[in-house]
C-alpha cells in the first residue's frame, strides 16, 4: 500500500496537541463558532458563578452539588473542543508534512527569446543552462520561463513547452514510482516541490509564489480554512432552534415550580443549578459537540485517500451525487486492447492462425502485440522463438501501411487492420473472402477490433482484440446502482462498440464519440432535471465539463486548465479514484445522520431521568414515569449530565472514522439508522444513567 504524505502523523503526538488545543479553544471568539455549545459554556461560567456564591453563603444548592455539575459541564465543554481538536490535529501534522517538502531552491531562469534558439542547438540541455539565470525560486512570476535539468527540484509549479523527463512526485503523492511528465498533451503539468530523475525540460510558470498548488494544498489541509457546509448550516441552524426551544423550556418550568410551589407553601424544588442542568440534558449537546468533528475528519479521510478538496462544500456534494459519468478507458476499461481469440477463416486451422499471429507479434512491443504473443502460448504452448541467426526480417507497423510483420525462411506474414490487410492481399492475387468479412463485421459489432493475419498473401484468420473491463468493475456499478446512482461511461468509440462496452461493464448509459460539447450538454442536461453530478478528468478539453459539474475530479498529472476548473485534485491521478470520493461523500452524511438522530434520541432518557426527580415533590403523579427508579433528584441530575459530558467522548472515534459505509438505497439505509441509532440512542441513556445513579450511590453521595 502506498505511503501517502497525509499518513505522517502519529496518534499519542495527535492526542496530546489536541488536549492543549480543547483549552485554548475556551476562548469565548472560538466558543461562539458553536451557538450550541456556546450554551453549555455560558451555563459552565453561570455554575462556576453560583459555586463562588456558595462559599459565602449564597446558594441555591449545597456547595458539593453545584461544584460538581460545574465541574462536569466545564468537562462537557472540553471534551466538544478535544473532538474538534482532534480531527483539526490531523489536518495540522498533513499541512506541516506538506511544508517539509515546500522550500526555497535555485531556479535556472530563462528568457522569452531563448526558447526558440535552443529548439535548433544540438546540446538544448547545456544551451539552456549556459544562457539562464540562476534566481531564488521565491521570485519566480506567473509566464516565467525556467530551465530544469536531472536531479534538481522543480521550483514552481507550472506546464513544460519542451523537453520530457522521468519526475519522482512523491513528496506530493506518496508514489515511489516515477512518472513521465513531456510538453504537449494532458501531462505536461509539474509541481513545485517535485524532482526531475531523468533528462530535462523547460516550464513555464502557472502560479506566483504563495499560489502554488503546494501552497493550497496545505491552506485546504489545514482546518482553520475550512468552511462549514450549506447542509452542516443548516443543520446547525435546526440545533440552535431546538436549544432555545429548550431554553423556553426551562424558564418556564421554574415559573410553573416557582407558582405551584406558593400555592402549596412548599419549598420550590428546581433551582437554578439544576435547571441549568437540565438544559443542558435536553438540548442536543453530543451533535453538537461533534458537528465540526464530523465534516474537518470527513475532509482528511479523502486527504488520506490522495485527493485533495478544494471546499468543504465539495465533499458534501460527493455525498449527494446520484450521476456519474466516467471515462472508459483506465477507469472501466484496462486501457490497452487485448487479444481474447484466435478465429480461424478459409479452411486454416486455429493453431496454423495462433502460429502465424505469434511470429507477426514477437518483435511488436505494444501492449497488443505483447497480448497477442501470450494468448498463442495459452492457448497452445507456442513460445517466443529465438530471432538472431534465423533469417528473420522483421516488417515494423507505419501510419502509411498500417500494418507489421515479418519476412521468415522465405514466408511472408503480415498482420494489421482489416481493409488494410485486404488491400495488401488481393494487390498479390490473394481473395478476401466473404467468411472473413462476415468474421470482421461480427467483431466490429460487438465492440471488439478485429486484426487479419495473412501468410504468403492468403488471409488465415482474425485475432479478437477487445478492451478488457477490469475485474470487479461490474460488480462496483451494481453497488453503486443499488444507492440509485447512474453511471454512464463516456468513450470516444463509435455507438456500436460503446454499447457492447457498456453492456459488459453494466453501466447504465453510455456517451459516445464525446467531444467536449457533448460532455458539457450531457452534464448541464442531468443538472437541469435536477441531478448531482460528477466526473473526472484530465485534459484541457475536459475544462468545461468539469467546471460544469458539481463534483469535478481532475488528475494531478492532468493540465492546468483541468486542475483549475475542478473542485478535487487526484493526486495519485486514478481514474477510478471518482467512485472513492463518492463513497467517501456518502460516508460523512451517514455519519453526520446517525449522529444527529442517536443525539435527539438520546433526550427521550433524559427527560425520564430529569423531570419526574425535579418536579415530582410538586406534582407526585410524575412519580409514575421514574421508571429507572433513581435514588434522588441530586444523583438523578448528576447522573444525566455525567452521561451526556461522557456519551460525547465515547463517540470521537466514530465521529473521525465515519459509520461504516454500506451499500444500500437510502430507504434502507434510512430503516437501518432508525433502527441502530434511533433506538439505540433511546436505551442506551437508561442503561448508563441507571447504572451511573447505582454507582453514585455507592460512592455514598445518595
Amino acid at each position: 500500500m502506498t505511503t501517502t504524505v497525509m499518513d505522517k502523523y502519529d496518534s499519542k503526538v495527535l492526542a496530546k496537541r489536541a488536549v492543549k488545543d480543547a483549552f485554548l479553544k475556551l476562548k469565548p471568539k472560538d466558543q461562539a463558532k458553536n451557538p450550541v455549545m456556546l450554551m453549555v459554556f455560558i451555563s459552565a461560567i453561570m455554575t462556576a458563578i453560583l459555586f463562588l456564591l456558595s462559599l459565602v453563603g449564597i446558594a441555591d444548592q449545597q456547595p458539593g452539588f453545584i461544584l460538581a455539575i460545574s465541574i462536569i459541564l466545564w468537562l462537557t465543554v472540553l471534551f466538544a473542543n478535544f473532538a474538534e481538536a482532534l480531527a483539526e490535529g490531523r489536518g495540522k501534522a498533513q499541512a506541516d508534512s506538506l511544508r517539509a517538502a515546500k522550500r526555497d531552491v535555485a531556479a535556472h531562469k530563462l528568457n522569452e527569446g531563448l526558447l526558440a534558439k535552443g529548439a535548433h542547438e544540438e546540446d538544448a540541455a547545456r544551451f539552456f543552462l549556459v544562457n539562464s539565470e540562476e534566481v531564488n525560486s521565491a521570485t519566480l512570476k506567473k509566464k516565467d520561463l525556467f530551465f530544469v535539468a536531472a536531479g534538481e527540484q522543480i521550483p514552481a509549479d507550472g506546464e513544460i513547452v519542451m523537453g520530457a523527463a522521468s519526475v519522482d512526485e512523491s513528496a506530493i503523492t506518496g508514489e515511489s514510482a516515477p512518472v513521465i511528465r513531456e510538453s504537449g498533451g494532458d501531462r505536461s503539468a509539474v509541481t513545485g516541490g517535485t524532482t526531475v530523475l531523468s533528462d530535462w525540460i523547460v516550464v513555464r510558470v502557472t502560479a506566483d509564489a504563495g499560489h502554488s498548488f503546494l501552497d493550497q494544498m496545505i491552506s485546504m489541509v489545514e482546518s482553520a480554512s475550512r468552511k462549514k457546509t450549506p447542509n452542516e448550516i443548516a443543520l446547525e441552524i435546526l440545533l440552535v432552534a431546538l436549544t432555545i426551544v429548550f431554553l423556553i423550556v426551562a424558564i418556564s418550568l421554574f415559573t410553573f415550580s416557582s407558582f405551584s410551589s406558593g400555592l402549596s407553601e412548599m419549598a420550590n424544588p428546581t433551582t437554578i443549578t439544576s435547571l441549568v442542568a437540565l438544559f443542558v440534558c435536553l438540548a442536543p449537546t453530543t451533535i453538537g459537540a461533534l458537528l465540526s468533528a464530523i465534516g474537518i475528519a470527513g475532509m482528511s479521510r479523502l486527504n488520506k485517500a490522495n485527493v485533495l478538496a478544494m471546499s468543504g462544500r465539495a465533499v458534501e456534494a460527493a455525498g449527494d451525487v446520484d450521476v456519474l459519468l466516467l471515462d472508459k478507458t483506465g477507469t472501466i476499461t484496462l486501457g490497452n486492447r487485448q487479444a481474447s481469440e484466435f478465429i480461424p477463416v478459409d479452411g486454416a486451422t486455429e493453431k496454423e492462425l495462433a502460429d502465424a499471429a505469434q511470429l507477426a507479434s514477437l518483435t511488436d512491443e505494444t501492449p497488443e502485440g505483447r497480448s497477442i504473443v501470450v494468448l498463442a502460448k495459452e492457448r497452445f504452448n507456442i513460445r517466443e522463438r529465438e530471432l538472431e541467426g534465423s533469417g528473420m526480417v522483421s516488417i515494423p507497423f507505419t501510419a502509411a501501411t498500417r500494418m507489421s510483420g515479418v519476412d521468415f525462411e522465405g514466408h511472408e506474414i503480415r498482420k494489421g487492420a482489416a481493409d488494410a490487410v485486404k488491400d495488401y492481399v488481393e494487390s498479390h492475387g490473394g481473395e478476401y473472402s466473404a467468411e472473413c468479412q462476415s468474421q470482421v463485421e461480427a467483431i466490429s459489432r460487438s465492440g471488439g477490433t478485429p486484426l487479419l493475419v495473412a501468410r504468403d498473401h492468403r488471409i488465415v484468420g482474425v485475432v479478437h482484440l477487445k478492451d478488457i473491463v477490469k475485474q470487479g468493475i461490474k460488480e462496483n456499478f451494481a453497488s453503486l446502482r443499488k444507492m440509485g446512482i447512474k453511471t454512464i461511461m463516456i468513450t470516444g468509440d463509435n455507438p456500436m462498440t460503446a454499447a457492447a462496452i457498456a453492456a459488459e461493464a453494466g453501466v447504465d448509459d453510455f456517451l459516445a464519440e464525446a467531444t467536449p460539447e457533448s460532455k458539457l450538454e450531457t452534464i448541464r442536461r442531468y443538472q437541469a432535471e435536477g441531478h448531482m453530478v460528477a466526473m473526472t478528468g484530465d485534459g484541457t478539453n475536459d475544462a468545461p465539463a468539469l467546471a460544469q459539474a458539481d463534483v469535478a475530479v481532475a488528475m494531478n498529472s492532468g493540465t492546468q486548465a483541468a486542475k483549475e476548473a475542478g473542485n478535487m485534485v487526484d493526486l495519485d491521478s486514478s481514474p477510478t479514484k471518482l467512485i472513492d470520493v463518492v463513497m467517501i461523500g456518502k460516508q460523512l452524511l451517514m455519519t453526520r445522520g446517525s449522529l444527529t438522530t442517536f443525539s435527539i434520541a438520546n433526550d427521550v432518557a433524559k427527560y425520564f431521568a430529569i423531570i419526574p426527580a425535579l418536579f415530582a415533590p410538586l406534582y407526585p403523579q410524575l412519580d409514575a414515569l421514574n421508571i429507572m427508579r433513581l435514588a434522588n433528584p441530586e444523583t438523578a441530575i448528576l447522573s444525566a449530565i455525567i452521561y451526556n459530558a461522557l456519551i460525547i467522548v465515547a463517540l470521537i472515534p466514530l465521529a473521525l472514522k465515519g459509520v461504516k459505509y454500506r451499500e444500500a438505497s437510502s430507504q434502507s439505509l434510512l430503516s437501518r439508522n432508525l433502527l441502530v441509532y434511533g433506538l439505540g440512542g433511546i436505551i442506551l441513556p437508561f442503561v448508563a444513567i441507571k447504572a451511573i445513579d447505582m454507582l453514585l450511590v455507592l460512592c455514598g453521595m445518595a
